[in-house]
């Protein structure tokens, strides 16, 4: 039997991803609902499978954050703490994250092998085109979109599926958090 492959994802009204000027972490409308939520989440055995753009931008943000900062919030700490692999042809080891390893090679070959020896679900946060791939080839089982109530038209960055082929979607599980963020979870399946 296959690991279940879970593709985790932020996402503005409009689909970004991430937001510049003046927006901070979660744009400012997190809450402790959210939070305790996905310190839950994230409080199950499972592996985290990043690509090296993400790896790198997490690295980066957690070395220029406080411990006071929403950047190291409790969920974001046992992320770190979970066992990872980071797809990456031009990385090496060792990295600056705890229990994690490069897996050279095609995302789509390291993702299918991980699918199959691993004990535990697998779980990537971000990694945007990496997981557009691996949903066009088959390999995510479940997209958890966190939906945030804003829309940044101006300022958004990182579209989450510019360029992504068609996919039917068929919501598995859904809530309300905080009385104004949507967590809804779909499975893929490619649209014919």
């Amino acid at each position: 039997m296959s690991a279940t492959y879970t593709f985790d994802v932020f996402s503005s009204l409009d689909g970004f991803g991430g937001a510049g000027g003046d927006w901070t972490g979660y744009w400012g409308k997190q809450g402790p609902e959210l939070l305790a939520h996905r310190l839950a989440l994230y409080g199950e055995e499972q592996r985290m499978v990043f690509g090296a753009h993400t790896y790198r931008a997490f690295a980066q943000m957690l070395a220029a954050s406080t411990e006071e900062s929403d950047v190291r919030d409790p969920w974001v700490t046992r992320m770190r703490s979970l066992p990872a692999t980071v797809v990456s042809t031009t990385l090496r080891e060792p990295l600056d994250w705890p229990d994690a390893t490069v897996a050279g090679g095609d995302a789509l070959d390291v993702v299918a092998r991980l699918r199959e020896e691993s004990e535990v679900p697998l779980r990537s946060h971000g990694s945007l085109s990496m997981n557009r791939a691996l949903m066009a080839a088959g390999l995510v089982d479940r997209v958890q979109v966190t939906l945030f109530p804003v829309i940044t038209g101006r300022t958004g960055l990182d579209r989450i599926f510019e360029g992504a082929a068609d996919f039917d979607l068929e919501l598995i599980e859904q809530r309300t958090l905080d009385g104004r963020i949507q967590e809804l979870v779909y499975r893929p399946a490619l649209h014919p």
